[in-house]
């Protein structure tokens, strides 16, 4: 086959996709397709149930959100694709990858149900009509309960990372919702597609009972193994945070996730290592919505240089580059340790990934060593030191804005402002995430001052927002 010949192959174009949706893959610049996307997509678009193990990062929402904004029809007011994903943080990204491709679908209107948030506004939402909803079990649970979901139309149900949602303990609220979808009429021609990056039985198990003749679809990437050296430090119980602290003077890290296993530890850590002068923020289950969207903005923009995390950020979360994992304890499992150290090495980067061992845990490093056949070197903590003068302060400090979308607010309205009425300069402005309702600005510390003073004083498209540097 000739390279013309198979690039046409694997073209969006070849699909018979809508001119809308086109429109929209073209404005994102997409023209061939991942290989799980050429793998899926033709049974997804045909309106077959299937069920996909691919890895996280395979272009698998785009496969899922095309199979299921092709057979959207946006003059009916009831959801007629529900999309249930196992954290906050993943439902909140689906639901805005969704709503990009679906830009040029007139009305078309997608809902986030998500814990942590008032249920009122999420209420009002799908009673002025929702096209899709994106949520998280037991939100969308609390929905069916309070019968304020309609599920009489939904003619696509998609499970997103149904591994993690079992991982998490989810599998009941899983099957109850699958249940409440199998009452309806339309339970007979709707398609359920099924995205997982492992398949233990649990998978299989409800694959057989609530797909119709799935097509089972392994996906091996084709991508070379990531570029990720392993490393695993000798320590005693007690000396786990200093030896973390030891290890950021040391390799002097732009961006550092370190994974605990448990939420108390997780907040305790990142507190301590604040305590000590770094630039940490915690991720954990017990932070509100709007605080975990906060951490991760700041993570992502690179205002603080150390997220302390729980597995809920092992996968699924839109982060760019991490040059350093730190495993506070060894994980339990070894799909979590894959997962785990799998957010460095991207993109043909270069990656590290550390793990502290005590004696206890030294035999089960080895083990999950031998079944992903990988060299983890195993050193002594003696020889690196902590230095409180080699902290890494980062580049840019964030500035939060109380707008956003909601408000209409696009990153460059912010850039045309500040860069020309508050005069300043490009190269003090890093990113800017934008989300309903709060804008974070990746800013020098040089220009904080007049960036605020642009938010006291002046207007940004007719409208004064309230600014706060965090």
């Amino acid at each position: 086959m000739t390279s013309t010949a198979a690039n046409s192959a694997t073209s969006f174009s070849s699909l018979g996709l809508s001119e809308p949706l086109m429109e929209a893959l073209n404005a994102l610049e997409f023209t061939q397709m991942t290989q799980t996307q050429q793998a899926c997509l033709p049974d997804v678009l045909a309106g077959a149930d299937v069920a996909v193990q691919a890895k996280t990062g395979s272009g698998k929402t785009l496969a899922f959100g095309l199979g299921l904004l092709s057979k959207i029809d946006v003059e009916a007011k009831n959801p007629q694709a529900l999309i249930m994903c196992p954290t906050r943080e993943l439902a909140e990204q689906v639901a805005e990858q969704i709503r990009i491709l679906a830009k040029r679908m007139s009305n078309l209107k997608v809902v986030a149900l998500v814990g942590g948030m008032p249920m009122g506004p999420q209420i009002i939402s799908l009673r002025y009509g929702a096209n899709v909803v994106v949520g998280t079990p037991g939100r969308i649970m609390d929905h069916i309960g309070k019968r304020t979901l309609s599920l009489k139309k939904v003619n696509c149900f998609v499970l997103d990372e149904a591994d993690r949602m079992l991982d998490m303990g989810f599998e009941d609220e899983m099957r109850v919702v699958m249940h409440h979808l199998s009452q309806t009429a339309s339970a007979a021609t709707r398609q359920t597609l099924l995205f997982s990056a492992t398949f233990p039985d649990q998978i299989k198990s409800i694959t057989d009972q609530y797909q119709r003749n799935a097509k089972i679809i392994k996906v091996e990437d084709g991508q070379s193994a990531p570029n990720i050296e392993q490393q695993a430090y000798r320590i005693s119980n007690e000396h786990r945070t200093q030896a973390v602290a030891a290890l950021l003077t040391h390799h002097q890290i732009e961006s550092t996730i370190v994974f605990c296993r448990t939420r108390r530890e997780t907040r305790e850590l990142s507190e301590e290592l604040y305590q000590m002068g770094f630039a940490a923020v915690g991720l954990h289950g017990d932070l509100e919505q709007s605080e975990r969207s906060q951490v991760l903005a700041r993570f992502a923009n690179k205002t603080v240089s150390v997220l302390v995390a729980t597995d809920v950020a092992a996968r699924g979360l839109d982060i760019e580059r991490v040059d350093l994992i730190i495993n506070h304890r060894v994980s339990e499992d070894i799909d979590t340790h894959t997962h785990r150290i799998g957010r460095t090495g991207r993109a043909e980067e270069k990656g590290l990934a550390i793990t502290l061992i005590d004696d206890a845990e030294e035999r089960r490093l080895d083990e999950i060593a031998a079944k992903t056949d990988a060299k983890i070197s195993k050193l002594h903590i003696q020889g690196v030191r902590f230095h409180a003068n080699r902290i890494r302060e980062p580049e840019f400090v964030c500035i939060a804005v109380d707008g956003g979308k909601r408000d209409k607010l696009r990153a460059g309205d912010i850039l045309g402002a500040l860069t020309k009425e508050a005069e300043v300069p490009g190269e003090d402005i890093g990113k800017i995430s934008i989300s309903a309702r709060n804008t974070y600005i990746a800013i020098k510390a040089r220009s904080v001052k007049r960036a605020l003073s642009q938010f006291r004083e002046r207007r940004i498209k007719g409208k004064r927002f309230k600014a706060r540097k965090l």
